[in-house]
């Protein structure tokens, strides 16, 4: 009766409990010291040298350097794992945008007007779509117009905005 029981070895099942436990604790580790080491570049507001400090710490003394980093500096880990997301997003937002207007490529609103031209002469398109397109084009309301590209007057010349 004096010997000792360990349960987790005595019983199959345990011995699995326990070595995924440990295993699950392993990966969390490393998703917590990862996401620690982006965020000490992420910011910005960190010198060279505290960026350097904090590193150093943390694969120096990775237990201990973790869990003051959470302390001091965690508060603010996702605000600046928000912001850098909001300005991925934007970026992405901004070249689809430069995309559909087509200003990448340099489209202007004669190219617009050849391509509504050659759309109508195929039969794509009717008469009246034509002539609406057309109005956009030449109101500035189309593609180029948002673009800051060139227009047409009321007599039919090309002029600047």
């Amino acid at each position: 009766m004096n010997e000792q029981v360990y349960l987790a070895y005595d019983f199959p099942l345990l011995s699995v409990f326990w070595t995924m436990f440990v295993f699950f604790l392993w990966i969390a580790w490393f998703i917590l010291l990862f996401r620690i080491v982006s965020d000490v570049f992420r910011d910005d507001s960190l010198s060279g040298w505290a960026k350097t400090g904090w590193l150093v710490f943390v694969l120096v003394l990775p237990f201990l350097g973790v869990f003051v980093y959470v302390i001091t500096r965690g508060r603010n880990m996702g605000r600046r794992e928000m912001e850098q997301a909001r300005a991925r997003q934007h970026a992405m937002d901004d070249y689809i945008r430069e995309m559909a207007k087509g200003s990448h490529g340099g489209s202007s609103s004669v190219d617009e007007l050849a391509r509504l031209s050659e759309i109508r002469s195929r039969g794509d398109i009717t008469d009246e779509e034509f002539r609406r397109a057309k109005e956009l084009v030449l109101s500035g309301s189309g593609a180029s117009g948002r673009a800051g590209g060139s227009s047409f007057g009321a007599e039919g010349t090309a002029r600047r905005d």
